[in-house]
């Protein structure tokens, strides 16, 4: 690649970044124009809480699909949008779990942890919150060199906070016997953990061929990629 392609190559992704982060927000310049135009339906507080908690699912499953993606499609360009992702799921959770504190428990501590012990569903989903908490934290890449092999070992709590997500929403619509979107959702997670099953094992197989060895910063890049 010439010298003059590269400026353009950084160009590119930088701007494909900026049209993402953008793109994220859509769902809050949503609520703000159904705000503005009576739009929240007769009960905005359960809108929205219902309204971010989906849009929480929706990134944090779109986080989820990167990486098999980027294989399908050998596209390895792909895993530079994950961060983003990953951390706009953890904003749209945050929200989630601030609207329902706010309004549907009054903001008041005691009511919340009530709440917490006294419904299934709840409880569920404020694990899973609390294991997205430490991914968020550990995102940038002065983590992922601190704590090195760790860092991916950590990252798989992705995967257990997704299936208690799915169980949260499953028991929250299980009172208006409405499965379909968590079915979806459930298939979907239940794919994605197929083709990690099936990628996992080829790479496993006798007689693939040997990595070489590589270089440290080239080690932990691969890693994180996986």
């Amino acid at each position: 690649m010439s010298q003059t392609n590269v400026p353009r190559r950084v160009m590119r992704q930088r701007w494909s970044k900026i049209l993402l982060f953008v793109l994220c927000l859509y769902p809050v310049v949503r609520w703000f124009w159904l705000g503005t135009h009576d739009g929240l339906s007769a009960n905005p507080p359960e809108f929205l809480i219902r309204s971010s908690g989906t849009w929480a699912l929706v990134l944090l499953w779109v986080t989820l699909c990167v990486t098999p993606l980027r294989r399908i499609l050998n596209r390895p360009a792909l895993v530079r949008y994950r961060r983003m992702l990953g951390l706009y799921a953890f904003f749209y959770t945050v929200l989630h779990v601030v609207a329902w504190a706010l309004w549907d428990r009054g903001g008041v501590w005691g009511s919340m942890w009530d709440d917490i012990g006294a419904r299934t569903f709840i409880t569920i989903g404020t694990v899973a919150t609390l294991m997205l908490v430490p991914l968020a934290l550990t995102s940038t890449q002065g983590w992922m060199r601190r704590l090195g092999r760790n860092w991916t070992r950590l990252h798989a709590l992705i995967y257990p906070a997704a299936m208690l997500s799915v169980w949260h929403f499953y028991l929250m619509r299980a009172g208006k016997n409405d499965f379909f979107e968590p079915n979806v959702y459930t298939a979907t997670l239940v794919g994605l953990f197929a083709l990690r099953g099936i990628y996992r094992w080829r790479r496993a197989r006798p007689g693939r061929p040997v990595q070489q060895p590589v270089s440290g910063g080239s080690r932990l890049s691969r890693q994180i990629q996986k």
